[in-house]
């Protein structure tokens, strides 16, 4: 059994919770686990090649449209929610507002707000084969989120880096499994957050990574499987509960009518400038 799969005593498994309902959850996907690794297009590892994602190459082309964009979104960085205020379950790695996000999709879920005020980050979001969730993860200065793992292997996460500081080495960094890695702006790290992984920012200053879950490559029967799996995962309380919220916080950000202005108009004008021409 691979280190994906196996548990670690004393680590976190983020979105577990007590009840019958719930456990048989858990036990079906611990199930589906061992076909997505014996199913694998790619293999099981903690960390892979970017070149292995040949679409990964446009979203880094594209990445200063995301950084244009959240530097307007972070005129009002300080309401942002913390990521254990939209997904409860996070409470088990973070109860600070150090680990902030704004979110665009999950599992279905898309927010029309976000992607209103976010259009081009939206736009390049499509790139992305299989896309299940999508948000910015805001680490501000000296955040540590502790030792943890996912609790399904059926997805892979992309982190773009959008805003990250010039630091020496480790000072703001990630570790899956036993590999250390670092955050370049305009640059793709795709990883199995099924794996035991930590993450940190020891700098003085904040980072941002654009935050995205994909359905992990599979051949069948393990694609359909996990097809099933994540399109069921909508209907779970951890969904419905994080929607819930989302929304709650949507109408207190959005609804005072103070909200960043939307490049949209931007991107319109550019348009007609072009086809005047």
């Amino acid at each position: 059994m691979a280190d994906s799969v196996r548990r670690t005593v004393g680590v976190e498994d983020t979105l577990s919770r007590p009840g019958l309902v719930n456990s048989a959850l858990i036990a079906i996907a611990e199930w589906a686990q061992g076909l997505n690794e014996k199913y694998s297009k790619l293999g099981n590892r903690p960390v892979y090649a970017v070149g292995e994602f040949p679409w990964a190459t446009d979203v880094e082309r594209e990445w200063h449209h995301v950084r244009a964009e959240l530097d307007n979104l972070l005129t009002r960085k300080d309401e942002l929610p913390g990521f254990h205020e939209i997904c409860g379950e996070l409470r088990s790695i973070s109860t600070d507002r150090d680990w902030k996000t704004f979110m665009f999709a999950g599992y279905g879920a898309n927010s029309e707000e976000a992607i209103r005020l976010c259009p081009e980050t939206w736009r390049i979001l499509q790139m992305i084969p299989g896309m299940k969730t999508a948000m910015f993860s805001v680490f501000e200065p000296g955040k540590h989120l502790k030792p943890h793992r996912g609790p399904y292997n059926g997805v892979l996460r992309l982190h773009l880096g959008v805003l990250v500081p010039d630091t020496p080495p480790h000072t703001v960094a990630i570790r899956v499994d036993d590999k250390v890695c670092h955050w370049q702006e305009g640059k793709v790290l795709i990883f199995d957050d099924a794996y035991e992984h930590e993450a940190w920012n020891h700098s003085d200053e904040t980072r941002v990574v654009l935050f995205v879950d994909f359905v992990k490559p599979l051949r069948f029967p393990a694609s359909f499987v996990n097809w099933l799996i994540l399109n069921i995962a909508l209907f779970t309380p951890f969904i419905r509960e994080g929607k819930k919220a989302q929304k709650d916080w949507e109408k207190r950000f959005f609804g005072d009518g103070t909200a960043p202005e939307t490049a949209a108009p931007v991107v319109v004008a550019k348009q007609r400038e072009q086809n005047a021409s």
